[in-house]
């Protein structure tokens, strides 16, 4: 009589991914994606690149993977560049430019109508060039979050793999484009710096753990970004109301520039290009058609409410909120009046998505010609 046979392991337990710590594959990537990020930013700031440890990070990693290496980041590693970002943008706020910054969300609303109405007219224009549904179109062009819009984007029946690529390409472009244009032909602001902090080792390591009580909290809210709205709250917060002045150390946020420049640099996988390469390109032409658009309507922003060009091109740029306003800082420019006018956006893009779809299936049958 032979021996009953062991139960094999199943095949969910057999098939379970090993955790990232333990796997040393990703290791090697890992050390591979932050030895180029760091090459990289220190070439691009010998030769005077604009914001070398996020764009020369961001672009080196891009034609990297792009071109089939693969490459990992750190889990979090952008969330955790969000929140020195928003710390120290946080920081710089005053009584008096909290009391400013509020003054202009009648400027912020009607700005954000703006970017509505050029996404839906990017929606129009994407349609035909990637060959796709009405919906698919519609969720791929819209300026919200990528992860909400995918979200909402399969329970209208869209295609989400196709909403997220072209997501992620815009926000690549915005990246690309958008600070370049800002740093050689725009004008640096006159905006004035931090008042100086506390640069106590105690205080800054409690304002890094508040920070991430604060995320947490907000997580449970439909504020957009929590990673960097919690500290930039926090920060306001304490700074503000003259609680405490708290010095964020350069070296900190050059660290979250390289964060996330190699993390967005790791998300252009050439399997994007390959598996859809006709929804990449419409992506790509949408992308440049939502800079120019949003160009075009920083001219009018600026006029109407004084606020220097490139403040207003940074203010309406139509994605990655976290980079125009590192761009913004790195110009001293109004960083806080470009984070405002971004959460504002997000904030009413995601609350009034499918409105705003219905407005767009509306204007969708309007110019629908007639049968005959």
């Amino acid at each position: 009589m032979t021996a009953p046979r062991r139960p094999s392991a199943t095949p969910a337990a057999a098939a379970a991914p090993r955790a990232w710590w333990r796997d040393g594959l990703w290791w090697r990537r890992a050390a591979l994606t932050y030895g180029v990020a760091l090459l990289a930013g220190a070439a691009a700031a010998a030769v005077g690149m604009p914001l070398p440890w996020m764009l020369g990070p961001f672009f080196a990693c891009g034609v990297i993977s792009a071109l089939g290496v693969r490459l990992d980041s750190v889990p979090l590693g952008r969330e955790l560049g969000q929140m020195a970002v928003g710390l120290a943008v946080g920081m710089r706020f005053t009584p008096a430019t909290l009391l400013a910054t509020l003054s202009l969300a009648p400027a912020m609303l009607g700005a954000t109508v703006y970017v509505v109405a050029y996404a839906m007219l990017g929606a129009m224009l994407f349609r035909p060039l990637a060959g796709c549904s009405p919906s698919t179109a519609f969720f791929a062009t819209a300026a919200g979050g990528v992860a909400d819009m995918a979200v909402v984007a399969k329970d209208k029946g869209a295609d989400a793999a196709s909403v997220a690529i072209v997501h992620a390409l815009r926000v690549s472009c915005t990246v690309a484009i958008v600070p370049l244009l800002a740093v050689s032909y725009g004008q640096g602001g006159t905006a004035p710096a931090p008042v100086p902090g506390d640069a106590s080792l105690l205080l800054l390591p409690l304002l890094i753990l508040a920070a991430f009580g604060t995320v947490w909290l907000l997580k449970h809210t439909p504020l957009p970004n929590p990673w960097l709205i919690g500290p930039m709250f926090l920060s306001i917060a304490v700074g503000a109301s003259g609680l405490a002045r708290i010095t964020i150390p350069p070296l900190l946020i050059v660290l979250a520039q390289l964060l996330i420049g190699a993390w967005l640099g790791t998300r252009f996988r050439r399997e994007v290009l390959v598996t859809l390469p006709r929804v990449a390109l419409a992506g790509i032409v949408v992308a440049l058609f939502m800079i120019v658009a949003a160009f075009a309507g920083a001219e009018l922003l600026a006029l109407a409410t004084g606020l220097p060009l490139t403040t207003a091109f940074l203010a309406l740029a139509p994605a990655a909120v976290t980079e125009m306003v590192i761009t913004a800082k790195a110009m001293h420019l109004d960083a806080e009046i470009v984070t405002a006018f971004h959460v504002m956006r997000i904030f009413l893009v995601c609350s009034t998505v499918l409105a705003a779809f219905r407005l767009y299936n509306l204007l969708r049958g309007l110019a629908r010609p007639r049968a005959q």
